[in-house]
């Protein structure tokens, strides 16, 4: 029987991703054992060397408020009053191949608390030192967890993940699809929805084995 999968393209500092977390792991949980889960990082803003101007923090504060209204998730907006801050997600989205690596169970898991940590505790998200800290509370070996995130391999993984979002054509985040590499993927979501919007959806195409179409994602 072919395996089926959740492949899951978010950024940890997505704002909409973040919202979109609980949703995420609710759906993971009640799928367990029928759909695996591929994480990958899509790159929002990865690479990025500019610091963030007065009319980025506008918008950026402005769309935390529409994330935080829509989702009932928590915003630090102390993050507001940094002198400068340039919102690179590359070492973010590291952070969560690097988990991946070590123990792909822990990909989610380690996505969502790097988003909590950035987006709900004003942490600086952007730093190696600060994410080691955070994968540290997560339960990972820190020192571990460092040598991983440094190798090249790894920096290579991340584009990599970067790379396979671009040639499907992901242009949004969080997206999700699920189905086989054999028999094609169905986009569930591009975007945030609730929870009771997908389940029930998700268990009908499930129970009745349909075949799974491709996604125009």
């Amino acid at each position: 029987m072919t395996e089926r999968n959740f492949v899951y393209f978010a950024d940890p500092m997505c704002s909409w991703c973040y919202g979109f977390a609980p949703v995420m792991a609710k759906l993971f949980a009640q799928f367990q054992g029928r759909l695996g889960l591929k994480v990958v990082m899509g790159g929002l803003r990865a690479g990025n060397t500019t610091p963030m101007t007065d009319q980025d923090r506008s918008y950026i504060r402005t769309a935390w408020q529409k994330v935080g209204e829509a989702t009932g998730q928590p915003f630090n907006f102390d993050f507001f009053d940094r002198e400068s801050f340039t919102y690179d997600t590359e070492p973010a989205c590291r952070a969560v191949v690097t988990a991946r690596l070590i123990d792909v169970e822990k990909a989610l898991p380690l996505k969502a608390r790097v988003s909590r940590a950035f987006y709900a505790e004003n942490r600086d998200m952007t730093s190696a030192e600060e994410i080691a800290d955070v994968a540290a509370e997560a339960g990972f070996d820190r020192d571990q967890f460092r040598e991983v995130y440094s190798a090249p391999e790894t920096q290579n993984e991340t584009f990599r993940d970067f790379l396979t979002a671009q040639e499907l054509g992901i242009r949004g985040f969080p997206t999700l699809v699920a189905g086989s590499n054999e028999g094609g993927y169905a986009l569930v979501t591009n975007g945030y929805r609730r929870y009771e919007d997908l389940a029930d959806p998700l268990e009908r195409w499930l129970a009745a084995g349909a075949p799974v179409r491709n996604a125009d994602a």
